[in-house]
């Protein structure tokens, strides 16, 4: 009977080694959201060695049928991104640039939403209604159907199912071209970030928002008055920072950026949330060794995975000196 409840005793806990140590969402897993208009979604042409990419960087699509690609599941982050007529942009050369400066550890995972010519209320969930159509342009149209209509719903359901594997670190934003002239921007910007915040159960200490600037009215471009608008930000939004695109020539519409100034503004991001990162690091100095920007709660799994093997081991003794 002693021996019979050993056992027992031995089964509970392999089963709990089994099935409980890697249940929780990875911490070494760095998810960023990202939405805006077309300079989120990526106006440059694809490059042939751009079709490959380290699988530290992953993309969950927020769009059905592209590139048969399932949406909800990980891909390797091979542009178009954020939908099915894309190219390349931000998102792409913020990730790239994060994976190559990052430890092996830990890996990088997109979730982004992108609509040309979209009014920052459409990405507010309260008023989103009206400006699904404000235009019946057939490729806006498209756009509109390919996120269900609600590109901030389809956002943040993608998010969640992000969140059950890795743990969301920013949110990147680019938008601001269809708001020239509008003060009341960055309090819309504000509502949004609450409100992912809010539909995610984030802590807004842990998740900032970067925002990029438009092309500079100096190098020809058409929004560039808005960026003393964006400037505005951090004061009404402590958590955000703004991405300069001094410098950054536009192409010849004067609204999207050109191939390079995409590779450099991408990276002007990840430069930020490096930076980010590291001033997260230094301020957890004593109470995370050798943490390479990875969670504590890395360390006590694997600690809690040790402790139940040698409880394993030792029921297996009592059970062996019994019989014998």
């Amino acid at each position: 009977m002693k021996i019979i409840s050993l056992i027992s005793i031995l089964v509970f806990f392999i089963t709990i080694s089994t099935t409980k140590v890697y249940a929780e969402p990875d911490p070494d897993f760095h998810i960023y959201l990202a939405f805006g208009q077309s300079n989120m979604e990526g106006q440059a042409a694809v490059e042939e060695n751009e079709k490959t990419v380290d699988k530290r960087f992953q993309f969950i699509p927020t769009v059905e049928g592209c590139k048969n690609r399932t949406m909800g599941e990980w891909y390797d982050a091979i542009p178009p991104l954020p939908r099915c007529n894309g190219k390349a942009g931000i998102v792409d050369y913020f990730g790239r640039k994060m994976v190559k400066e990052l430890p092996e550890n830990i890996r990088i995972g997109i979730v982004a939403v992108a609509v040309s010519g979209a009014n920052i209320l459409l990405f507010d969930k309260d008023k989103y209604e009206e400006y699904v159509d404000i235009v019946d342009f057939e490729w806006y149209v498209n756009i509109m159907n390919s996120y269900g209509r609600n590109p901030y719903g389809r956002l943040i359901d993608m998010a969640k199912i992000a969140q059950k594997d890795g743990v969301i670190k920013g949110i990147l934003l680019h938008q601001g071209e269809n708001n020239i002239n509008d003060e009341k921007w960055p309090e819309y910007v504000k509502k949004v970030y609450n409100n992912i915040l809010e539909d995610l159960s984030l802590k807004s200490e842990e998740v900032p928002i970067l925002v990029g600037e438009m092309a500079r009215t100096e190098l020809c471009g058409k929004a560039g008055e808005f960026n003393d608008i964006v400037k505005k930000l951090p004061d009404v939004l402590p958590t955000a920072h703004i991405i300069s695109s001094k410098g950054l020539k536009p192409m010849k519409d004067c609204l999207h950026f050109s191939k390079e100034a995409y590779i450099e503004i991408g990276e002007r991001y990840a430069d930020k949330m490096l930076k980010i990162l590291n001033g997260e690091n230094e301020e957890n100095e004593e109470n995370r060794e050798n943490s390479d920007y990875s969670d504590s709660s890395s360390s006590s799994k694997l600690i809690l995975y040790i402790n139940i093997n040698s409880l394993l081991f030792t029921l297996l003794v009592l059970i062996i000196s019994n019989i014998l």
